[in-house]
């Protein structure tokens, strides 16, 4: 069991290498002072864990990297990375909120509002006039919704092969329901 160290020493035993004791130093003495932090200044018990974990590491990084100038000065760095952090999602909040504002009606739009009514028997047709293994990709990979992998290994092809299959098969689709690719 070593001494305990001060926050100066602690900063410069990380700083001087993979102190993995340090490290976890470290942890235990800012993490719940970060998280409370995070509960006053975010009101969210999430948001409190996510700022902590992103502080801790913006601190690791920093000792790691020698850019903390004044080590005895770890808590004030810490405390500063808080600030910071918070006011960044608290800006990225409101960046998000303006473009859902201005945005927010065309996501929430149907995607598809601009499309022509689909002639389901016209598919049918044109799906059933496809070579046999062309039929079997399209219908497991968008019916069925299996992966590449999945397809290629039902099929005993490679994965590359169900792209090419899959892309050749769609551009017939289109041909033949008379839509413009």
């Amino acid at each position: 069991m070593r001494k305990e160290l001060s926050d100066g020493e602690l900063a410069v035993q990380i700083g001087l290498g993979s102190d993995a004791e340090a490290e976890g130093e470290l942890y235990r003495r800012m993490a719940p002072r970060i998280r409370l932090y995070g509960l006053r200044h975010l009101r969210d018990e999430q948001a409190a864990e996510d700022l902590t974990q992103q502080v801790l590491m913006k601190t690791l990084e920093a000792l790691r990297a020698g850019r903390l100038q004044t080590p005895e000065k770890l808590a004030s760095f810490v405390l500063g990375t808080c600030r910071i952090s918070v006011l960044d999602l608290r800006r990225n909040t409101q960046r998000r909120e303006r473009l859902l504002e201005k945005f927010g009606a065309d996501l929430t739009a149907p995607a598809q509002a601009w499309l022509p009514p689909l002639d389901h028997d016209q598919l049918a047709r044109c799906v059933q006039s496809l070579r046999e293994r062309e039929r079997s990709v399209v219908v497991m990979t968008f019916y069925d919704e299996q992966t590449g992998a999945d397809v290629a290994s039902f099929l005993g092809i490679s994965e590359a092969n169900v792209r090419v299959i899959r892309h050749r098969a769609i551009q017939q689709l289109r041909d033949c329901m008379g839509v413009a690719g």
